[in-house]
């Protein structure tokens, strides 16, 4: 915890907000996508509209993406200086290593994030849609792990978690004032 009349070190760079991944304001944000790389539905069916078929021919080469690991591309139409792909773990239960690959997930986002100089990330809820992760337990994750990377490096300036619906940004929000807090 703070000591009082200190900032806390993650005061302003660690948010939760209800809005579309496509519009945000930031250097980069991170797309739920599928091990194959190709267009699916939801956050990554939403950034690839918006980017236009020219992401999916520059995401053809990379031959897939392994579970918990991330990709970078160009953004193409999207107001933002590139897009990281990342693969989330499907739900089983959590018995089979789902926390971990979570995890690498944002942690491997926010590495190549940093590589490439983009400060301010917004992330969705990855695989919290039709991957079933529960929600409360991956907000947990997620903002616990980015809780841990911000603590260690000041490369990255703001993480913000874009949600979609009341139910995540509740479970996102609560998550941050949880991380704060400790």
């Amino acid at each position: 915890m703070a000591a009082q009349g200190t900032r806390h070190p993650l005061a302003g760079r660690l948010l939760a907000v209800a809005g579309d991944i496509t519009r945000m304001d930031v250097d980069v944000i991170v797309n739920a996508a599928n091990a194959q790389l190709l267009r699916g539905g939801g956050v990554d069916g939403a950034v690839h509209r918006a980017a236009g078929p020219e992401l999916q021919e520059e995401l053809n080469r990379f031959g897939g993406c392994p579970t918990g690991q991330a990709v970078i591309t160009q953004a193409y139409r999207l107001p933002v200086k590139r897009i990281i792909h990342t693969v989330g773990p499907v739900w089983r239960g959590g018995t089979e290593g789902e926390p971990d690959l979570l995890a690498a997930c944002h942690r491997n986002s926010l590495a190549l994030a940093i590589a490439h100089g983009l400060r301010r990330v917004a992330f969705p809820a990855i695989s919290t849609g039709v991957y079933g992760y529960p929600l409360d337990a991956a907000a947990k994750v997620a903002i616990g792990t980015v809780a841990e990377v911000l603590g260690t490096t000041d490369a990255i300036e703001q993480v913000t978690f874009c949600c979609f619906g009341d139910a995540a940004l509740a479970a996102f929000r609560s998550a941050c004032m949880a991380a704060a807090a400790a």
